[in-house]
């Protein structure tokens, strides 16, 4: 597929960078991207650096959305974990239906129905239908937990301090850069079916794997949910801890979400990323762990 691509949280937050991640593969294959940027800061010259269009708009402001869907032919549309999703949805479908925009791919949650287990995904579900209905051409990348958030937790203290119940509870992973690559690659399909949907699992772990992966020094601890969610409150925002509570609770008492797909070989030609490798990777890059701290 041909044209401008509008990608969506370009800049890179905190919550796996997939923006910034597909605006890079993007213009590795010289397609041209105008990347959205909530403020324009080093990390917007850096996108210009790689040859992107920088423009600046705010999902919930939608005379700001329109003017940056404006001439492209295709939207990743990236919304963070916090609260406002149906309404930058809206905005959106609008902004992009009016605009004429042939496909717009979604990043959402890997469970999206109406009786999903977390507010999220529920959530995901509604955003999903108004892009459908919106004649967008919308497609969906359903990602599970990065590998990127269980490693922040776990450094952070040099513990997984979660309630996940015994160490035999298994979670299904994927590296944030796959899901990137996954996008990357619907974005750019010749040929992708409107309510397409992309599962992304890399890999699937027990909790007692993931915290030997982790490293000499670090370990589990099991906490409620009461813990958890207090604990997390002063981190992060309500409507993360709202999902992520509800979150921890299905992974932990419905094993049936996790299973490996095989989305990530068939878009990216390549094998997922190991958490081992993300691991070692992280490492090398700058040390962590216990010692570190």
């Amino acid at each position: 597929m041909t044209g401008t691509v509008l990608v969506t949280g370009a800049a890179g937050g905190q919550q796996g960078r997939t923006g910034r991640r597909v605006t890079e593969l993007l213009r590795e294959r010289d397609v041209p991207v105008r990347a959205m940027v909530r403020t324009i800061d080093e990390r917007a010259e850096y996108l210009r650096g790689l040859g992107a269009e920088v423009v600046e708009a705010d999902f919930l402001d939608f005379a700001s959305v329109q003017q940056a869907v404006q001439g492209v032919s295709t939207v990743y549309f990236a919304y963070p974990v916090q609260s406002g999703l149906l309404d930058a949805t809206a905005n959106m479908a609008v902004a992009a239906r009016n605009a004429g925009v042939e496909r717009l791919v979604d990043m959402v949650m890997l469970v999206s129905a109406p009786d999903a287990p977390t507010p999220r995904m529920r959530e995901n579900y509604l955003s999903e239908q108004v892009f459908e209905q919106a004649g967008t051409g919308a497609a969906h990348v359903r990602a599970t937990v990065f590998f990127e958030n269980i490693h922040a937790l776990a450094t952070a203290s040099g513990s997984l301090t979660m309630p996940l119940g015994d160490e035999g509870t298994v979670l299904p992973l994927v590296a944030a850069e796959d899901v990137a690559r996954v996008a990357a690659g619907v974005l750019t399909a010749a040929d992708v079916p409107p309510g397409s949907s992309y599962p992304v699992v890399g890999q699937v772990l027990t909790v007692k794997e993931i915290v030997a992966t982790l490293g000499p020094g670090f370990r589990y601890e099991n906490i409620t949910d009461e813990s958890w969610a207090e604990a997390a409150s002063s981190r992060i925002n309500a409507h993360a801890v709202a999902h992520l509570s509800k979150l921890w609770a299905a992974l932990r008492t419905q094993p049936q979400y996790a299973e490996v797909t095989d989305t990530i070989e068939k878009l990216t030609g390549r094998n997922p990323k190991t958490f081992a490798e993300f691991v070692a990777e992280s490492r090398a890059a700058q040390p962590s762990g216990p010692s570190a701290r």
